[in-house]
């Protein structure tokens, strides 16, 4: 979806000053704003874009300003108005169906005419949710299907992936495709994708063995792993369901791969669970939409959509949010229209940002610090804020904020939406400070270099309000580097200090 820009949402409130740093200051802030604008004045910010804007978070009066209404790609920081709006459209207690389906009849133990899986969109389904479906329909009397298995997945359009995503993304478990009919292999609800299982054979140097779960036929595992100690490479050839295994590993290692068609990926775990059923389908598959009138045998609902934003938010989890924009609409462009009528009630223009998707990934969006924070304070007035504050991740607590600020008075206290891209970093939430003021901010970086660390501004920054009104103001340091080395010599930055993706993306939180 495009929209026309039309204008900047731009924060306006009596009494606030811009300094000549930039910066803005309201009276009885000026030590605030001196520490603030060190600590953007620090040398690794060279050449980044960079916006902040701190507000009160019940008045909505401007505390400190800089570049705060310019418009920039905010990553993951996006999900904060996907999910308020989801929330505002579908309701907290919207659930997803899966269903079993047939225009057929009964007669005995056979079911004469096609069977219908029916996908709604739930991400959260698993072989095992899969495995019950087929045990209620055996447990219906039904042994024989005198049709085909149709897989109906025309819930969503086509497209898997939203404008503007990287393409070499693709393998990795963040960039997986949406589909309306799909399971999760894990705890975190990583929908789209298989785990990978790796185990070291006998002895050293011998091939290693190589499953997948849920068990299916519809990827190809190509492995060259052997049992030594190099490490395990897991990658799925692009375009394809090739998916790639080499190195060595002396323990059991796991990875996850996403798939090509997740509706197949469903289709082969729900045909094995038929038969683990003792269900014969005499007539194949078929991929179309379910016949009209077509009767429910058997449904599978899913959680609240008010449970389903804890690991969206917590986790930064991509292929939730992408799910809640095709639910809105069925395609990524009418979910964003659909979603798009809810956000002036939550304080943002839709004629003065650009979206294309969920999650934040597409590199075409368009969205300022100023909005970021509007969402957060029009948030408050919802019925349903209380659950979606309570989803963002705490400081030194949780989620992709787990092992940042520890031991600061931020910790336990700032509940906020990180944000990460290659160049791109932000942290946007809620803080409450040393005087019991409650305070809303957003941390914006552009163009930031890999080898330093726009994470430690963020955490500074919010360590910093955390401290206002306090008796010690916490020390302002510089930012430290990951690496000085020249271009030429680059070496690869260590997973734990990465911030060109979520930690939760990664398994380092």
């Amino acid at each position: 979806m495009k929209f026309r820009i039309l204008g900047a949402v731009v924060a306006v409130a009596a009494g606030v000053s811009l300094t000549s740093s930039g910066g803005a200051v309201a009276v009885g802030n000026e030590a605030l704003t001196a520490d603030l604008d060190t600590i953007l004045a620090d040398n690794a910010l060279k050449g980044a874009d960079v916006g902040v804007v701190v507000r009160d978070a019940g008045s909505g009066e401007v505390i400190y300003t800089r570049q705060s209404s310019r418009r920039s790609q905010v990553a993951s920081n996006l999900k904060l108005l996907t999910t308020a709006t989801a929330l505002d459209l579908l309701g907290p207690d919207f659930r997803w169906k899966t269903e079993l389906a047939s225009a057929g009849t009964k007669t005995g133990t056979a079911l004469d005419g096609d069977l219908v899986l029916r996908g709604g969109g739930d991400p959260t389904m698993s072989r095992l949710r899969y495995q019950q479906l087929a045990d209620t329909l055996k447990a219906s009397g039904v042994t024989t299907v005198n049709g085909a298995l149709v897989v109906d997945d025309t819930k969503f359009d086509s497209q898997p992936y939203g404008s503007g995503w990287a393409w070499d993304d693709e393998p990795y478990s963040y960039s997986a495709e949406t589909s309306a009919l799909t399971l999760s292999p894990d705890a975190k609800f990583s929908a789209g994708t298989v785990v990978v299982r790796v185990k070291p054979g006998a002895a050293a140097g011998a091939p290693a063995v190589v499953t997948t779960e849920p068990a299916n036929d519809h990827v190809q595992i190509v492995s060259s792993a052997t049992t030594g100690n190099a490490g395990i490479t897991v990658e799925r050839e692009h375009g394809t369901n090739r998916i790639v295994v080499s190195g060595s590993t002396s323990v059991e290692t796991t990875r996850l791969s996403t798939v090509k068609d997740p509706a197949g990926l469903v289709t082969s775990v729900f045909q094995k669970a038929l038969q683990a059923s003792g269900i014969t389908v005499t007539g194949g598959v078929k991929r179309q939409k379910a016949p009209a009138g077509a009767a429910v045998l058997a449904t599978d609902t899913s959680q609240k959509l008010s449970e389903l934003i804890v690991p969206l938010l917590k986790d930064s989890n991509n292929m939730l949010a992408e799910v809640l924009v095709k639910t809105a609409g069925g395609s990524f462009t009418n979910g964003v229209n659909q979603l798009s009528t809810k956000w002036a009630g939550l304080g943002v223009d839709p004629n003065a940002v650009e979206v294309f998707d969920g999650s934040g990934m597409s590199r075409l969006g368009q969205f300022s610090p100023d909005d970021l924070t509007s969402v957060l304070i029009k948030a408050k007035t919802k019925p349903w804020f209380s659950a979606w504050q309570a989803s963002l991740p705490v400081a030194g607590v949780d989620g992709t904020l787990v092992n940042r600020m520890k031991n600061t008075p931020a910790a336990g206290n700032v509940k906020a939406k990180t944000g990460s891209l290659s160049g791109v970093s932000g942290l946007s939430g809620y803080v409450r400070t040393a005087a019991g003021r409650d305070l809303v901010f957003s941390v914006v970086q552009n163009n930031v270099l890999l080898f330093n660390s726009p994470k430690n501004v963020e955490d500074r920054i919010a360590v910093r309000l955390a401290s206002e009104g306090g008796s010690v103001s916490p020390q302002v340091q510089s930012v430290p580097q990951q690496r000085k080395a020249p271009a030429q010599d680059r070496t690869e930055v260590p997973a734990k200090e990465r911030f060109d993706v979520e930690c939760s993306w990664i398994g380092t939180c």
